[in-house]
């Protein structure tokens, strides 16, 4: 059989993907590079510690890959005196660049930890492409691309400049708008993980921005349970499990309820919070046997875990303009784990239930979140209903297999339109 210009281009080429943190606490990474190493590239992660327990999932997550993963930048176990200056370079520049104002010299350096060892660390794997995730990674991307006279691309998982708040005098929003104005006008295509994102990145820079959506693979083995009359049980999950994510709100609406609802939580809290989040139950006067604290889990076990439960609760607060038009992961592993979803009404959100709106309820305070959950508990038909139909939605729509097809060919587009040019 003859062989195709595309798996020409794909069993002949390699690609290094930059991060500023680790694999196993950025799904985004790992799907990208499954889809390019199940393509037939050579894929290359290159990578930062981020913690401690990330290490230890990325360890398990790397056994079974086909694309192989280099941490750079050192990591406090290990290689202390690395860590040490990494950690040493990044704070003297963010501190003399604040005071300065010299974002020319010094936002590369003072944009993440890893940054200065991610530049210098890069230019030794030659590449056909460089994909840059997080902007931290994005400096060292461009440069080696440049370096090398290669194609780069960058994946905006957030809306990067108002990702912490919305002051446009802040430093954060200074140094990450300089980065993207810098970099992002000449990468050879642009992701961006929400509609919403995906349009402010595109007024921007007045180019097309394409739509990777956070979602996983499909999970076909999995049964939607059917909760006929014990307690109906609510999740949450993230990295961590702290303040200001929407938690106290799940918990006044809990209170408000006339039934015992149970409330599970998976994730790193910090010091002291979870005793408040027990203390808060109880102030409440819900039983705190009815709040259970999860460690987490490596990515591909989420799936089966969150199946056991009832309503998935997308709790995004809208503290600044990127929790507003964000996606994120968790809304996605509800609809692929069979949950009914319970978000709250941001217009990201809003929108993505517009589309879908017989996978859950849109909720904008304590009150209608009570009545959702009131709602769900009286009528359990229409919850095992709404549950086996966002899971449905999942194994059809709003999945990776989907969303990789999109991200594959603008790959393939890139390299091919490389290639052409170093005729």
């Amino acid at each position: 059989m003859p062989i195709t210009i595309s798996t020409y281009l794909r069993t002949n080429k390699k690609i290094v993907i930059i991060s500023s943190g680790q694999p196993s606490l950025n799904p985004r990474v790992v799907k990208e590079a499954d889809s390019l190493g199940n393509a037939g590239f050579e894929v290359t992660v290159l990578y930062a510690y981020w913690n401690h327990w990330g290490t230890l999932h990325d360890q398990q997550l790397f056994a079974s890959k086909k694309w192989s993963a280099i941490r750079l930048g050192g990591d406090p176990d290990q290689k202390r005196i690395t860590w040490f200056l990494s950690r040493l370079i990044h704070k003297i520049s963010g501190f003399i660049l604040q005071k300065t104002g010299n974002y020319k010299y010094l936002a590369d350096l003072a944009i993440a930890r890893s940054s200065y060892l991610l530049i210098n660390g890069a230019k030794k794997y030659k590449a056909d492409l460089y994909i840059a995730h997080n902007l931290g990674a994005l400096p060292a991307a461009a440069k080696t691309a440049g370096f090398y006279k290669k194609p780069f691309s960058f994946d905006a998982e957030d809306f990067h400049r108002q990702e912490v708040n919305d002051d446009i005098n802040s430093f954060h929003f200074k140094i990450c708008r300089y980065l993207e104005d810098r970099y992002l006008p000449s990468a050879n295509y642009f992701t961006a993980s929400s509609p919403l994102i995906a349009g402010r990145y595109a007024a921007l820079y007045k180019r097309t921005i394409t739509t990777l959506l956070n979602v996983f693979p499909k999970t076909p083995a999995l049964l939607t349970v059917h909760n006929e009359d014990k307690p109906l049980k609510l999740f949450w999950f993230s990295q961590t499990i702290g303040p200001n994510r929407g938690l106290e709100m799940i918990i006044q609406a809990m209170s408000l309820t006339k039934t015992i609802f149970e409330l599970h939580l998976l994730g790193h809290p910090p010091d002291g919070y979870q005793r408040n989040l027990i203390d808060l139950m109880q102030t409440a006067g819900i039983d705190e046997k009815n709040i259970l604290f999860y460690e987490p889990l490596n990515a591909g076990e989420i799936f089966n875990f969150a199946s056991q439960f009832d309503i998935g609760i997308a709790s995004e607060t809208g503290f600044c303009l990127n929790n507003n038009i964000a996606l994120s992961n968790k809304i996605f592993t509800y609809i692929q784990s069979g949950l009914a979803v319970a978000a709250s009404n941001t217009p990201a959100q809003r929108g993505l239930l517009d589309l879908y709106p017989q996978i859950g309820k849109i909720y904008s305070n304590a009150a209608e979140l009570s009545a959702i959950l009131n709602w769900y508990h009286e009528n359990r038909e229409l919850l095992y209903k709404t549950k086996n139909e966002a899971f449905k939605i999942g194994q059809s729509k709003l999945n990776w297999e989907n969303e990789s097809q999109k991200f594959l060919n603008l790959v393939e587009n890139v390299l091919t339109a490389s290639s052409a040019n170093e005729k």
